[in-house]
């Protein structure tokens, strides 16, 4: 018989609150929660870190995370961070939206926030519908998906195209990094994890305003199982929001 030895290869990080989780089964805000986490110790953030979270589905970050947390009005995150950051600039800041809450209500607000070139970074979930609120059409709604609000499927004649934020928020002065990633496989997720990671490293480095967005599933209001959910990923949204870095001032890296 040949012995078995068994070696640890996965830890929760102390940041991350030991707790069951009341996302939906299959809803990817948890591992945008542990990618978050995993930055945050590594970096050794934690004690210096404010999360501004706004509302929808990613204002329950701060049941998920031990650090201090402000909860911001619909879509007006990126205007309180502006406010913590320049209040307090040797704290981390950052901010965690929806695409309902930042492309909708709180375009105007991290529009300017990015223009201005504000020191802190946005984690964005993007998802094509608002999720807490009973499945609405987003800004970010692929044309054709069927909502509550478009039960015959987004108009592109109607309704437009869905705004693609990495990319509007490269063409602004002040952005210093902006990227897409996606949550739907495990080679995804490592790159994510990277992305967030440099995200971080500019504002620690006061380099400029960073945006990592994140392509993520919602079963429950696409009327998926999680498994079809990471499919409409893979062949529906990354085509038309396609993975990669948009700006990175460091290296001048634009695709």
């Amino acid at each position: 018989m040949v012995a078995v030895t068994e070696k640890q290869v996965f830890s929760l990080p102390k940041v991350l609150a030991d707790r069951p989780t009341h996302y939906c089964p299959g809803c990817q805000h948890g591992v945008a929660h542990r990618l978050v986490a995993d930055c945050l110790e590594s970096m050794g953030l934690v004690e210096k870190t404010i999360c501004v979270g706004s509302i929808g589905c990613s204002v329950f970050i701060y049941n998920y995370l031990h650090v201090d947390s402000v909860e911001a009005p619909h879509g007006r995150a990126p205007a309180v961070a502006t406010g913590v950051k320049r209040a307090r600039p040797d704290k981390f800041v950052f901010t965690y939206q929806g695409d309902g809450d930042l492309a909708s209500i709180g375009l105007a607000e991290i529009m300017h926030a990015a223009n201005r070139g504000e020191r802190f970074s946005v984690v964005f979930v993007n998802n094509t519908v608002y999720g807490m609120t009973g499945g609405q059409m987003a800004p970010t709604t692929l044309v054709g998906q069927k909502t509550t609000t478009c039960p015959g499927g987004r108009c592109r004649e109607r309704e437009g195209e869905p705004l693609r934020m990495a990319e509007i928020i490269a063409g602004l002065g002040g952005t210093a990094y902006s990227a897409r990633v996606a949550l739907n496989n495990v080679k995804n997720i490592k790159k994510a994890e990277k992305a967030i990671r440099t995200a971080f490293q500019y504002q620690v480095d006061e380099e400029g305003f960073s945006f990592v967005e994140l392509l993520s599933t919602c079963p429950t209001n696409w009327r998926m199982t999680p498994v079809q959910a990471n499919k409409r990923v893979e062949e529906e949204m990354i085509p038309y929001f396609p993975l990669g870095v948009f700006k990175d001032r460091k290296n001048q890296g634009v695709c």
